[in-house]
């Protein structure tokens, strides 16, 4: 789709023929939920995933993860903001295990 508007003889404003631009400046921030090794989920948000799970994993990301060690990465959104990522954050660590679950299974069968 990028190289569509790079491409493009038609009268694009110029935000969007410089989109390419943009997007690499751009951070996205991204809401994950980890299973912890005693079947538990933790849910939380970061702008470099895999920074955050490697301190997850060496017990430095979060308290309840230095005790409930994780096991491995089941879901990711991506949000362009800081505000919408805790956002949502909010709203997964309400949700009941079941819930989560739920949430969890229903993003596998849609890849």
């Amino acid at each position: 789709m990028l190289k569509w508007f790079n491409n493009c003889n038609t009268a694009f404003p110029s935000f969007i023929k410089n989109f390419s631009v943009w997007s690499s400046k751009l951070r996205l921030f991204y809401v994950y939920i980890l299973l912890c090794s005693n079947g538990s989920f933790y849910t939380g948000y970061t702008k470099d995933v895999e920074a955050r799970l490697h301190l997850h994993q060496t017990g430095k990301g979060a308290r309840y993860t230095k005790i409930h060690k994780p096991k491995k990465l089941v879901y990711i959104e991506e949000y362009f903001s800081r505000s919408l990522a805790m956002k949502r954050e909010r709203e997964i660590k309400k949700l009941s295990h079941q819930q989560k679950q739920v949430l969890i299974d229903n993003s596998k069968t849609k890849k």
